[in-house]
């Protein structure tokens, strides 16, 4: 059964598109298909899988504008079980556009319904807002993962994206589930880190992922080179970090299914 989880923070600079890639890698070499879906105007998961990808004509804007059919859109990766759904800065406009179609809300959902269930997973990389690019991915999605970095303003918004989350449920999408809350770019050396993890726990007690996201410095240079951290240095403290929050999700998803 297929599983849709849109990654999703109105903050920027959270590490939601480095998760989006390392998740989906991850899941790939998991031997999960997946299929990934940007849909940040900022193209940073296109250009962050660029090295794997063989492009495709048609980006996500052409789906949700245009009507183009997704298969034409749909971009094999040098990873067997992975697939790509690019962006481009053509989707800068689309907010505006969304607004005169009907269903505007259901677009996504509506273009990915063809093809949906040839995955085990989809992520959904939404962009740093709440307007309708974002709402069309929490109407799509099952669930929504929400990236927090360790810094001083962690938490200050979340109550905007919650109060989102809420209206979605009541109005939009009533099967949409908080997938877990991922502490990213933690640094034990720091106190602030440690604040910052017991505020996030305190906050949302087991919807928390166990696993967190270190500062690792080859994390942020993988996209750089078109790669996720995995094939980039697959040694590193942030590679191996992905491979154990992917197990975690795994390990969730057989405890709800089983």
């Amino acid at each position: 059964m297929t599983k849709v989880i849109a990654l999703a923070n109105q903050k920027g600079g959270v590490g939601k598109t480095t998760s989006a890639i390392n998740i989906a890698a991850g899941l790939a070499v998991s031997e999960k298909k997946t299929l990934l879906v940007d849909l940040d105007p900022q193209s940073n998961a296109t250009t962050g899988l660029s090295d794997l990808i063989q492009p495709e004509s048609s980006t996500i804007y052409d789906i949700l504008i245009n009507g183009t059919q997704v298969e034409s859109g749909i971009c094999k990766t040098s990873l067997d079980y992975l697939d790509v759904i690019t962006s481009t800065n053509d989707l800068v406009g689309a907010e505006i556009e969304l607004v005169g179609i009907i269903a505007r809300e259901y677009r996504l959902r509506d273009s990915l319904e063809t093809v949906v269930d040839n995955y085990r997973y989809v992520l959904l990389d939404c962009p740093p807002s709440l307007g309708l690019l974002t709402i069309n991915a929490l109407s799509a999605a099952d669930s929504i993962l929400i990236p927090i970095q360790c810094e001083y303003f962690a938490l200050e918004g979340l109550s905007q994206l919650l109060q989102t989350i809420r209206l979605v449920q009541r109005h939009l999408n009533k099967k949409l589930d908080i997938e877990g809350v991922l502490i990213t770019m933690y640094d034990g050396r720091l106190n602030l880190s440690k604040q910052v993890e017991n505020e996030v726990r305190g906050y949302f007690k087991d919807s928390t992922f166990k696993t967190t996201i270190r500062r690792n410095v080859r994390l942020g240079e993988a996209p750089s080179f078109g790669k996720p951290i995995l094939l980039y240095e697959a040694n590193s403290s942030g590679a191996q970090d992905y491979l154990t929050l992917v197990e975690e999700m795994l390990e969730r998803d057989r405890k709800t299914s089983g």
